[in-house]
Order: structure tokens, then sequence, then C-alpha cells
């Protein structure tokens, strides 16, 4: 009996011993569960599609973004300050590389067209886009949307790559300056400038391995102290299809132009009221966006 009872007694308490262990690592295993899920919260980057007020966005290690400031014809800064972010008149890719974009390259004479920087272009396409036609001018929808529709087809039309796809409408858009969303957004706001009529924010991959660098977003303000309207019925309106065509020009991969040799490109920084030559493509302007994503 007394050893019937001891035998008892080991089986009992190794039963116990294994249930403890499994309780205890449960318990464990729990607690690295927890613990994982809160650092993961703690550094969770907010999905693209959720804008919830609050909680702000979060921009991805390395993302950078180049300002592009469209000037009204007269209105030029008095200096350039290298290294606002903020590519300028007097700028270029090759004088200020860090607000313009990208490397250092030897400028090419032969053409009107500059880029955001060496291997900077989409690299997943088709690039969609969403307008948000509110404005305080009148116009309507269908003009709005297609004045910037045309503006992004001039730049497909020129190039084999299914480069700009469809757009979509959304009246709640705001003008992402100080962190990207995941959407390329054309807004009318205003801007706190005098002589600014457009500026674009191109998010991307600037520096590093050409073949890793890459545009992921581009973000346009239509500046309202303007009257916007269509400029080949009313030359004191500025057009807003001929902006669009510059701005998108940028979300596409290229780089303002100063130089007065260029002034009948799309891509030159200057425009007026009345202005429609932006509209079409010039040589140069045909010459680069082939050069980033082929020809015919």
């Amino acid at each position: 009996m007394i050893i019937k009872e001891l035998i008892l007694k080991v089986v009992y308490y190794n039963f116990i011993q294994k249930i403890m262990k499994k309780i205890g690592l449960g318990i464990l295993i729990s607690i690295v569960i927890l613990s994982l899920s809160g650092v993961a919260g703690a550094g969770k980057l907010i999905p693209a599609n959720e804008k919830a007020e609050g909680r702000a966005r979060i921009t991805p290690p390395g993302l950078e973004k180049v300002v592009f400031v469209h000037y009204k014809k007269g209105f030029v800064k008095p200096e350039t300050e290298c290294g606002n972010s903020i590519c300028e008149p007097g700028e270029n890719i090759n004088k200020c590389p860090q607000d313009c974009g990208g490397d250092v390259e030897d400028p090419d004479t032969s053409s009107c067209y500059a880029f955001l920087g060496r291997g900077v272009e989409w690299k997943d396409f088709p690039v969609n886009y969403v307008i948000d036609p509110d404005n305080s001018d009148g116009l309507t929808e269908e003009f709005v949307t297609n004045a910037m529709f045309l503006g992004a087809e001039e730049w497909d039309s020129h190039t084999d790559a299914d480069l700009f796809g469809t757009y979509s409408i959304d009246y709640s858009l705001s003008w992402d300056s100080d962190a990207p969303d995941g959407e390329n957004e054309l807004v009318f706001g205003d801007y706190p400038q005098d002589g600014v009529i457009a500026v674009a924010i191109v998010w991307g991959y600037y520096t590093g391995p050409p073949q890793l660098r890459k545009i992921v977003e581009f973000d346009v303000l239509f500046d309202t102290d303007y009257v916007w309207g269509d400029a080949s019925t009313n030359s004191e309106v500025m057009d807003l299809q001929n902006i669009a065509t510059h701005e998108i020009g940028h979300g596409a991969g290229l780089a303002d132009l100063y130089d007065t040799v260029c002034a009948e490109e799309t891509m030159y920084g200057y425009s007026g009221n009345g202005d429609i030559e932006k509209r079409d493509l010039n040589a140069g302007d045909i010459v680069g966006i082939q050069k980033l994503y082929g020809g015919f």
C-alpha cells in the first residue's frame, strides 16, 4: 500500500508540473504577444485611405518632397535660398539639386527639359489621381475635371507608357503639404504668397541607387487668388488646362525651366492670364517625357 501510494503521488506531482508549465508558457506567450502588439501600435503607419481627425500621418523613412512654385510673370523672388526645399526661379537641378531634386548632372543645351533627378520617375503604372472640383469661380465639375484630364492626357499622348490612368472626384480633399496620404490630389486653395499661381509637391525617394529612386505621390494646389477659367474664350482669366498641364508635368518627373530660351515649353516656370501655350507640349517637353517613359 505504501509503495502504491508513493507511485500515485509521483504520478500526480508530474501531472501537476506539466499543467503548471503549460499554464506558465501560455501566460508568457500572451505577455509576449501583448507586448509586441503594443510596440507595433506605437509606430503604426496610418493607411493612405484613413484620414481620421486627430491622427497624424507618418512619413516613411527616406521619403522626401520637392516643392515647385509656379510664378506669375513679373513676380520674381529677389533672392533664392538654396536648401529651403523649394525649387525657386534661378535654381535648377544643377545649381541647387537639394531643392530641385536629384544629383547634379551636366546641362543639356540641345533641348529644354529637366528632371527631378536621375532615376526619379514612376515605376508603377498607371498613375491615378483625385480631383476636388470645388472652386470660387463658379466653374462646373465637368469643366474642372475635363481641363485636368486633358492636361494629364497631353503627357500620355507623347509616350508609349500607360502613364496616367483614371481620375476620381472627391469634394473633401486637403492639400498634402506636410505628409503624403497615398493619393495624387489636385485642389483649389489659398496660397499665402503673392504672385504664386500654383504649387506642386512631388513626394519620392531622391537618393540612393538610381534604380531604387522613384516618385510615390504628387499634390497640386491652384491658388484661388486668381480667376480661373478658359483663356481661349476669355483672355482675362488664368487658364486651368494650361496650368494643370504644367503642374502634372511635375507629377510625371519633370522640373521647372527658367531660361528664357525655353519660354515656349510647357515646363517653363512662369505664366500669365490669357496664356494657353502650355496646353500643348513643346519639343523639349516631348524629349523629356520620352526620356523618362519611352517614345513611339
